[in-house]
């Protein structure tokens, strides 16, 4: 069974994107449209998880917008980063709120 989750951020999360939030900041600067960047790597907890997982990032720079993170074990050659992103993860959390508001 495949899996994807918001993550929580923390302090070692958010240093794995220092690069990509700083383009999209410089992107937003520039355009005064949000930036976003997205990439991946493999991450582990300390001490909570039995192995490391695949995490996709999302810098955000639009309207004080914090980094967001999920985790997940859909491969990447099915679902590079920006689309697990925006099309599946994205999309899921769309249809909850549909249901929602039924």
């Amino acid at each position: 069974m495949d899996y994807l989750l918001g993550l929580a951020k923390n302090e070692r999360l958010k240093a794995e994107i220092v690069k990509e939030k700083e383009e999209a900041k410089a992107q937003y600067q520039e355009t005064g449209r949000r930036g976003r960047r997205f990439k991946e790597f493999v991450y582990q907890t300390r001490e909570s998880w039995s192995r490391a997982r695949r995490v996709v990032p999302r810098p955000n720079i639009w309207r004080r917008r914090e980094p967001r993170f999920v985790v997940t074990s859909l491969r990447r050659e099915e679902w590079p980063a920006q689309a697990l992103y925006e099309e599946h993860y994205c999309a899921r959390g769309d249809m909850e709120i549909g249901l929602k508001n039924n």
